[in-house]
C-alpha cells in the first residue's frame, strides 16, 4: 500500500507492520504483565478505554449419594461473574521531520523509540505489579543478617511453597523478587547451580532461574512493602491491547509524528473452593487470593 507523501523507491513503509515490531520489543520487558506471572486468556477485543470483559467461573457442582429409593437430584450450573476493567490508556508519539529517513534509520530501534517502549513497558508492569500486590495474602516478614540472608531468603521461597501446596494451587509456579533479594538469593547453592536442581536461567522476562517448581524472575519494578511474591498466573489476568500506529502531519510543528495508544487493565481472578461468593452473585474482593503469596524482608546490617 503506497502511501501519498511516499516515492516509488520507498513504499516498503507500512504503518501496520509497526505494531508486531513493538509487540516483540514489548513483552520482553514485562515481568508482572508476562505470560510467566499474568494468563491473557480473557483479553477479548478492547477497543477503548472503559471497556469491560466478563469472566465466569462455574462454581463446582455438589457429589450426592446414590441410593434406593431417593435416586438422583438434578442440579443446574451455577456461575459467578467477576469484570476486568480496561482501566488504563497509555500513548507514545515521535515527533520527527521526515518518517522516510527515519526508517533508513532504524524505526524502532532507535534510541528515542527504545526509550518510548521502555517507558510504556514500566508503567504497564508498575501497574499490573500494585494489583498482584496488593491482592496477595500476606506471610510474615523475612528477618535477615548479614551471614544467613541466603538460607533466609530461600527458606522463605519454600515457606511459600508450602502455602501454595497447602491450597492445591497447581504446577507453573513463579516467584518475583527485588534486585537486593536476588542479590543474596544466588548464594544459596539450590539457585547458584540451578542447572543442577531445576533448569539453568535464561534472561527474558527477568527470569533468572527455574527451581523447586518456581520459575524465579526479578524486576525492579517490585510494589510498596513486597520484597518477594510467588503465585501462578492463573490467579492474575492482563488484558492488553495496541490500537495501532497512526502517521500525519503535527498542526504545531512543521514535522510528521508517528504514535500508538495503549490500552490494557488488569486484575486477580477468583475461583470456587479458594473465595468467597457473595450473595449477588460476585465474589469478595476485598479478600485476599490464595493462589499468590508475598512477603517483605526485614534488613539487619548489624
Amino acid at each position: 500500500m503506497a502511501i501519498a507523501y511516499q516515492n516509488p523507491s520507498t513504499d516498503t513503509f507500512i504503518p501496520e507492520i509497526w505494531d508486531a515490531d513493538l509487540l516483540t520489543q514489548f513483552d520482553p520487558l514485562l515481568v508482572w504483565a508476562s505470560p510467566v506471572v499474568s494468563n491473557n486468556k480473557y483479553e477479548g477485543e478492547i477497543r477503548k478505554k472503559g471497556d469491560v470483559v466478563h469472566i465466569n467461573s462455574l462454581l463446582r457442582p455438589t457429589v450426592g449419594d446414590y441410593k434406593l429409593p431417593d435416586g438422583m437430584t438434578s442440579q443446574r450450573p451455577e456461575t459467578v461473574d467477576q469484570k476486568l476493567l480496561i482501566s488504563e490508556a497509555k500513548y507514545l508519539q515521535v515527533l520527527i521531520e521526515d518518517v522516510e529517513r527515519v526508517q533508513l534509520a532504524g524505526g524502532l530501534e532507535s534510541p528515542i523509540n527504545q526509550q518510548m517502549i521502555r517507558s510504556l513497558a514500566r508503567e504497564a508492569d508498575t501497574f499490573m505489579g500494585n494489583i498482584i500486590a496488593s491482592g496477595a495474602t500476606a506471610l510474615p516478614n523475612v528477618k535477615t543478617t548479614v551471614g544467613n540472608a541466603p538460607q533466609s531468603l530461600y527458606g522463605a521461597i519454600l515457606d511459600m511453597m508450602l502455602a501454595l501446596d497447602d491450597n492445591d494451587i497447581p504446577s507453573g509456579r513463579y516467584v518475583v523478587v527485588s534486585p537486593r533479594v536476588k542479590r543474596y538469593l544466588i548464594e544459596h547453592p539450590a539457585i547458584a547451580n540451578a542447572a543442577a536442581y531445576g533448569e539453568g536461567g535464561v534472561t527474558a522476562n527477568g527470569v533468572v532461574a527455574r527451581l523447586a517448581g518456581f520459575t524465579v524472575l526479578s524486576t525492579t519494578a517490585m510494589p510498596t512493602g513486597a520484597d518477594i511474591v510467588a503465585g501462578h498466573s492463573e490467579f492474575s489476568t492482563y488484558a492488553s491491547q495496541f490500537t495501532g500506529f497512526r502517521e500525519g502531519q503535527s498542526e504545531k510543528y512543521r514535522a510528521d509524528y508517528i504514535d500508538t495508544l495503549h490500552l490494557y487493565g488488569g486484575k486477580l481472578v477468583r475461583y470456587p473452593e479458594l473465595d468467597t461468593q457473595k450473595a449477588d452473585k460476585t465474589w469478595d474482593e476485598s479478600k485476599p487470593t490464595k493462589g499468590i503469596v508475598k512477603a517483605a524482608v526485614e534488613w539487619v546490617t548489624a
